[in-house]
């Protein structure tokens, strides 16, 4: 056993050394764990931003001009005043967004009670923004009415709303975090499929079955080298990136957290020698691995919510690492759940990798018995 565990030893190593020496896989490795993420989370928002809004003013009066400047920053740029006529020139050409138009006698019908209109178009091309932003300005219009009127809405009841873990509704919190997750999850998969096949073009694969090494012993080589690397490179771009240049307040256990990411490793490293034994070259292997890859990232859970989608998706999506992967990162990281809570995820992401393995390992044997 001593001696089986030396030459696991000693080919990670020689793993780490050929990375090493592989200037382009050490750029990418870069790239992936700090602009990858950066830009992403600092740029990409979920929710209105900066959107560009009219005022079509038609009735000129005192509650007509508190409407237009009820849409401030950040979520709205100040309203440009425009006339009736040039309406259709501004959506059309893509300037704005949203285009209020407040009719005539609008505050008149609404100080006699008669519950006026206003008209609010708005260029759904910007699918997004167009969405929420709706909802932004009813919202605020409505607030703004009610203490115009001095009145109250009519509810039964009155809602309030605590947004927990992310008061502020920071979509770059989630968002860095996630990009950590899919880039994971791409150099788990990628790191050890093109370093199996460089092997194999390269004729080291048949050095090393000349020596006195199992299948078994390769592959534990491979996954314990290239989960090292991701791991360390995880925990350099939490602490750095997501930490650090974001602000992101992680609030989790960091070793729990990085001895998760150790075990989804397992299994994506698994799902990588699978894919790299079916491929002939490393150009197939990158097509083999796109249809593989794409599903994992969009539907874990990361880009669009389990409970959105279909009810047969979601439990396929079960046996997909990923989906344990993502609720596991956002649970240890902003809601700071510990092994009590989370450990039927970590039991489900231990079997989906043991069984990798085993189809992985069963399959490694089968192509070097060829």
């Amino acid at each position: 056993m001593r001696q089986k565990l030396a030459h696991i030893f000693r080919l990670g190593l020689k793993e780490l050394t050929s990375l090493r020496h592989d200037t382009v896989l050490l750029l990418f490795l870069v790239y992936a764990f700090s602009v990858a993420i950066y830009m992403p989370a600092a740029g990409s928002l979920l929710g209105v931003h900066n959107a560009s809004a009219a005022f079509v003013d038609e009735d000129h009066s005192q509650i007509s001009r508190r409407l237009a400047e009820s849409l401030q920053m950040p979520e709205f740029q100040p309203p440009l005043m425009l006339s009736h006529d040039q309406i259709d020139a501004a959506l059309d050409s893509g300037r704005q967004t949203f285009v209020i138009n407040v009719p005539v006698n609008f505050q008149a019908d609404l100080l006699a009670g008669r519950q006026p209109e206003l008209q609010v178009n708005i260029d759904a091309t910007a699918m997004s923004q167009a969405f929420m932003g709706a909802g932004y300005i009813r919202r605020i219009f409505q607030s703004e009415l009610y203490a115009y009127t001095q009145q109250s809405p009519q509810q039964p009841a009155t809602l309030a709303s605590r947004a927990l873990f992310n008061s502020n509704l920071e979509s770059g919190w989630f968002l860095g975090v996630i990009q950590i997750v899919n880039n994971v999850t791409i150099l788990a998969i990628i790191l050890t499929g093109t370093a199996l096949l460089r092997e194999r073009e390269h004729g080291t694969l048949d050095h090393l079955l000349v020596l006195p090494l199992t299948a078994l012993e390769i592959m534990l080589a491979k996954v314990w080298s290239n989960a090292l690397v991701v791991v360390c490179c995880t925990w350099l771009a939490l602490e750095l990136i997501v930490r650090g240049a974001l602000g992101v307040p992680l609030t989790g256990s960091m070793p729990l957290f990085l001895g998760v990411t150790a075990l989804y490793l397992f299994a994506c490293t698994s799902l990588g020698i699978f894919l790299a034994t079916l491929a002939r070259s490393i150009p197939q292997f990158g097509l083999l691995a796109i249809p593989v890859i794409i599903p994992m990232l969009m539907l874990s859970g990361g880009t669009t919510p389990l409970d959105s989608m279909p009810v047969w998706l979601q439990n396929l999506m079960q046996f997909s690492p990923s989906t344990h992967f993502v609720t596991l990162s956002t649970s240890i990281l902003f809601r700071d759940a510990g092994v009590s809570v989370i450990w039927p995820d970590i039991a489900a992401l231990a079997g989906i990798g043991l069984a990798f393995f085993l189809i992985a390992l069963a399959r490694f044997r089968r192509t070097l018995a060829a």
